[in-house]
């Protein structure tokens, strides 16, 4: 007979993985174990072991974050340790206790090395060891994986379960060399309130929104956004700005996209089409997919903070890992599930992108339409003014709630143009990464050029799709071909629906309005109105490379 605190427990994990019925096991919690690192430091963790009989063949799951050993993910853990696998849930160098001086990325490595060698030399340890967990509990398991893999395989993760993640958090702070600063600024403040457990301040700041980092967000020079949002100068933030290419030695020391490939164990995903981290985790998928080892991945219509998401990825990694380690069946009749929106249908795939899609091209024309017939010639016009910045109208970002937006109101604005498809005699559905080729030119020496396509209802809402910038410079005058590949989508426009395309040259302050000077972007401090055009010149139109899906 369960006690009340199980019942209490098994109630609260119902309410916060909703949809996810928990395991059969109950458990007890091993708090504040110190994990000795290389350097002598003492990280601090939680063991979170089943109690009653488990199946021995389960392997030991190591969950390694910067963001407590509480909240969502520690309803992770718990839930997974009621399937009857043992979980370490630790916290990063200089978080929640744990020693040392937190710097995001550069210590992953070899605290995550230390931490899987540890594991496997305590009494408890199953004799397997996988890894778990999202966003930055995903970093630390690429971090480790495919090194450990290739340097000291007995001690390599036996699977892995990567949950809105990526291996290099460079290329998603300068996005197409665009600075995302609506993340990188609000994750700072987060994560400096943490560090120096502010509580309160971080409490109020999740509830309601924080004037000091709307504040941040219209600060110039962005090197000086971290003092407005949290009063002090933040050195992993002063990194990010000053360190503006990715070929820098600062990001490519923590990049670890290229030893993806020496990963040889099994490998869960699951994404969602509103995610941050989306692009690059369906490249991971592609390169492992490509070396002979498909993972299975889930896309689902989810943002990146999805409670949603997260019953469904431990419902899954559950699966996942039980068949690998104990042969229990598959429910999965394909290695790929994927929402289908516009439709609002799930699919089992072979793979991603699925077969049966094909390349069709819309051009850009300057009566405003978008059509597959050459255009006429001309230019399309507008002012940027980055003392009026272009807003951002959703889009992917690190807030709780994430979806497709109407963008009726703001394409009204005159610095975003816009072209519109004619009505659909058919449904139209892409599966892929849609391509923007716009030849573009600027009066000043840099530029962004922003792209969306959006879903326009016969009722008028323009409903986004997907989208992506790209910043661009010097310029020379002359019309140049901006490629942009946009975020992956799976979509429906329905018979009767117009697919439509804007264009426009900021999305502030999902991404960090561009002066204009060309100046390095740290120290940019005046600002410039910017006169730029799309080239609609037959012989090199602007152009739309849509994948279309016909199975």
């Amino acid at each position: 007979m369960r006690t009340l605190r199980s019942r209490l427990s098994r109630w609260m994990q119902s309410q916060s993985l909703r949809g996810l019925t928990p395991g059969p096991y109950d458990f007890e919690i091993r708090r504040n174990l110190r994990v000795p690192m290389d350097d002598g430091v003492e990280l601090l963790a939680d063991l979170i072991l089943p109690t009653g009989d488990p199946d021995p063949r389960l392997p030991t799951i190591v969950i390694r974050g910067p963001y407590g050993r509480s909240g969502l993910v520690a309803g992770e853990a718990k839930a997974l340790a009621r399937e009857g696998f043992p979980v370490l849930f630790q916290s990063c160098r200089g978080t929640s206790g744990s020693g040392g001086l937190f710097t995001p990325q550069v210590d992953e490595q070899r605290d995550g090395i230390a931490t899987h060698r540890w594991v496997r030399a305590q009494p408890w340890c199953t004799g397997r060891v996988v890894t778990f967990g999202p966003s930055y509990m995903g970093y630390t398991q690429w971090a480790v994986a495919g090194t450990l893999q290739r340097e000291d395989p007995q001690h390599a993760p036996d699977a892995l379960c990567l949950l809105v993640t990526m291996p290099d958090f460079g290329a998603i702070t300068w996005d197409n060399n665009a600075f995302a600063l609506r993340n990188a600024l609000g994750w700072t403040q987060m994560m400096n309130r943490m560090v120096r457990r502010e509580r309160i301040p971080l409490l109020l700041g999740m509830l309601r929104p924080d004037r000091r980092l709307l504040r941040g967000f219209g600060t110039l020079p962005l090197l000086d956004g971290d003092v407005t949002a949290t009063g002090r100068r933040v050195h992993w933030y002063q990194d990010w700005v000053t360190h503006e290419r990715l070929t820098d030695e600062y990001w490519t020391s923590q990049s670890h996209t290229a030893s993806v490939t020496d990963v040889t164990a099994p490998v869960y995903m699951i994404t969602g089409w509103y995610d941050i981290f989306l692009p690059w985790q369906l490249h991971n998928h592609a390169a492992l997919t490509a070396a002979g080892r498909p993972p299975r991945l889930t896309i689902g219509p989810w943002g990146h903070s999805a409670r949603e998401l997260a019953a469904t990825a431990v419902g899954e990694a559950t699966a996942f890992l039980k068949e690998h380690f104990t042969g229990t069946d598959s429910a999965r009749p394909a290695p790929v599930r994927a929402y289908r929106t516009g439709a609002e249908q799930w699919h089992d795939l072979p793979s991603w992108p699925p077969p049966g899609t094909t390349g069709r091209t819309w051009n850009l024309h300057g009566t405003g339409r978008l059509h597959a017939d050459v255009p006429d010639g001309g230019v399309t016009g507008y002012v940027y003014d980055p003392d009026d910045p272009t807003p951002a109208v959703g889009g992917p970002s690190l807030e709780p709630k994430q979806g497709p937006l109407d963008n009726a109101a703001h394409e009204s604005r005159p610095d975003v143009v816009v072209f519109r498809g004619d009505v659909l005699a058919d449904a139209v559905t892409i599966a892929g990464t849609p391509v923007a080729r716009i030849r573009f030119r600027s009066s000043q020496p840099s530029a962004d050029v922003f792209v969306r396509i959006c879903d326009v209802h016969p009722d008028g809402r323009s409903m986004t799709v997907c989208d992506a910038i790209r910043r661009i410079g010097p310029s020379s005058g002359d019309f140049a071909e901006v490629e942009i590949a946009l975020w992956p989508a799976f979509h429906t426009f329905a018979a009767g629906h117009r697919i439509s395309v804007q264009v426009s040259s900021g999305a502030h302050p999902r991404y960090a309005r561009n002066p204009g000077s060309g100046e390095p972007a740290a120290v940019a401090s005046t600002t410039h109105r910017a006169e730029q055009e799309i080239s609609h010149d037959p012989s090199r139109p602007s152009h739309l490379e849509l994948p279309v899906w016909m199975p």
